[in-house]
């Protein structure tokens, strides 16, 4: 397994490299957004190790060219910025989990194994019956983080899917963007709730035959967001 860690100070690069190595990774090393972009196009990794704060191109920048390439490698990101607006601009760039600086080896250990392991589900085309949703034509399969219709496929991120399941676990209930950063990205803390709408369109984009008049993701005026399933829609 291959780890690129991304992160311009050298001494904690050089300590994430020992344990991952001491672990049993492979690992390279990128110091700056440009050379992360460069390795990742030249070689394969099984995950991605990056910091947000990077000279020059930063790590929500990396994380957005790598998914625009259709890169999908797990991205772990790094950040010492602590508020949760930061956490989720770094999801809206793609990015499948986040940890904030200073973090505890063994949770950071743990994280990047999960991302690895559900990688080689995706990749191994492991589906669970129970994670698999045929909607308006089209078939969500949570367990490999796609979504798949006549036309062809679109992937999934990590923070799309659990948003999805989220809406389709709470299907006819209106549920509140609170209890959105809550439930689904355990952000407690005082968020601008408009943070989610940008998901929310993505997902109509999906979702929807037409996403500026959605039927199955609706609008609650004053609450949130409530999924319709699509044979509880009135014709």
């Amino acid at each position: 397994m291959r780890i690129l860690i991304v992160e311009d100070e050298e001494h904690l690069a050089a300590g994430l490299r020992f344990n991952l190595e001491a672990e049993g990774f492979e690992t390279a090393v990128a110091a700056d957004g440009e050379a992360a972009l460069g390795q990742a196009e030249s070689g394969s990794f099984d995950a991605i190790v990056l910091d947000v704060m990077l000279p020059g191109i930063d790590g929500f920048m990396v994380a957005r060219t790598l998914r625009e390439r259709s890169d999908f490698t797990p991205i772990l990101m790094l950040t010492a910025l602590g508020r949760p607006e930061d956490v989720i601009k770094g999801f809206e760039a793609g990015a499948d989990d986040y940890l904030p600086k200073p973090f505890d080896l063994n949770v950071f250990l743990a994280r990047i194994r999960g991302l690895i392991r559900r990688s080689g589900w995706q990749a191994a085309g492991e589906q669970k019956a129970a994670d698999e949703y045929d909607i308006n034509g089209r078939t969500i399969d949570l367990a490999n983080l796609a979504l798949r219709h006549g036309g062809g496929s679109e992937r999934l991120t990590l923070m799309e899917a659990k948003l999805l399941r989220y809406l389709i676990e709470n299907a006819g209930r209106a549920v509140s963007r609170r209890e959105i950063l809550d439930d689904v990205w355990e952000l407690h803390a005082d968020t601008d709730t408009r943070a989610i709408d940008n998901f929310i369109v993505r997902l109509r984009r999906y979702l929807e035959d037409e996403p500026n008049n959605p039927r199955i993701l609706q609008t609650v005026r004053g609450i949130g967001y409530r999924f319709q399933m699509p044979e509880e829609l009135t014709k």
